[in-house]
């Protein structure tokens, strides 16, 4: 995978990634929820309290419960590879947060195996699967 397809389309679906990003170090529920197609799925297997999740709804719920356990934040996400292929894409992005739990501050690193579609001329995630890289 590499970064191919229209140059308006990649960038847009970048901005989606930092949209996202923005949004979870704000908590921001509606503009994260907004990141996501109506029907998506979401799979977190090295997370196995939350394992996967379908749909929208569904997907933001699980969000701010997670989320409560995170307070103060600081998501960053960037792509390693966009290939869009008409309105479907598929994404590869590398994901770095900073939060204080139980008194300590965190460090994760990640990656997330993306499929993001265009829908009524706006990018959006279909589906999504995290893994862990590494915790502090």
């Amino acid at each position: 995978m590499a970064f191919d397809g229209p140059a308006e389309d990649r960038l847009a679906i970048r901005e989606l990634l930092e949209a996202y990003a923005d949004a979870v170090s704000r908590n921001d529920v509606g503009d994260w929820s907004a990141c996501w197609a109506e029907d998506s799925v979401w799979s977190l297997p090295d997370y196995p309290e939350f394992g996967e999740t379908r749909g929208r709804a569904a997907i933001t719920a699980m969000w701010v419960n997670a989320m409560s356990g995170y307070p103060g934040i600081m998501f960053q996400a960037w792509p390693g590879a966009i290939v869009v292929t008409g309105d479907r894409a598929e994404v590869r992005s590398w994901t770095s947060e900073v939060y204080d739990k139980d008194g300590a501050t965190r460090r994760d690193r990640g990656r997330y195996e993306d499929v993001c579609i265009k829908q009524d001329g706006r990018w959006l995630f279909a589906s999504r699967s995290f893994r862990n890289i590494h915790r502090a």
